[in-house]
């Protein structure tokens, strides 16, 4: 790669890096965990770009990799959940670190109903919230339009029922 190449990578990076911090932050729900999968998803666009065309839009380019890092490492983690016990919080002690500030609970909510999606219907919805369009969605994820629009019709109607407050 050029230093031409090597500069437009970082700028681009740069400018849309919160595509690469979103993907983490649905597919982690640790800190660690996150900062490993944004190192793997900026590793493997920094493999990638030198087969980016241009005549893409780099956003969608840099979801479609992000989403397939994180999607990989979800599948291996949930191999590696089966092999390893987890460890429970009275084994940690007063070893926690300091608390964080209190969430909004609606987010709170709705994080946790995601992380119960399978791994392509949380990408599905994390770009439909990030208000990608049905098309760029397609793109992004290999599946067409209308495939795009039932899927979300049908994830809108199960989030509803799960967020509804119990009566």
């Amino acid at each position: 790669m050029t230093d031409r190449s090597q500069e437009r990578f970082l700028a681009l990076l740069e400018s849309h890096q919160n595509i690469v911090f979103k993907v983490a932050s649905i597919y982690c729900w640790d800190s660690e965990g996150r900062r490993d999968l944004i190192q793997e998803i900026t590793m493997q666009l920094w493999r990638a770009f030198p087969s980016y065309d241009e005549k893409r839009v780099f956003s969608t380019w840099m979801y479609r990799i992000a989403l397939n890092v994180a999607i990989s490492s979800a599948r291996k983690a949930g191999r590696l959940r089966r092999l390893v016990a987890p460890l429970e919080t009275s084994d940690i002690g007063s070893v926690a670190g300091p608390t964080k500030p209190e969430p909004d609970e609606r987010i709170d909510a709705l994080y946790r109903c995601l992380r119960g999606l399978d791994p392509f219907n949380r990408a599905l919805m994390m770009l439909y919230l990030d208000d990608r369009s049905y098309l760029e969605i397609a793109d992004v994820l290999g599946i067409s339009e209308t495939n795009v629009a039932t899927k979300i019709s049908r994830l809108k109607r199960r989030l509803r029922s799960e967020l509804a407050p119990s009566a």
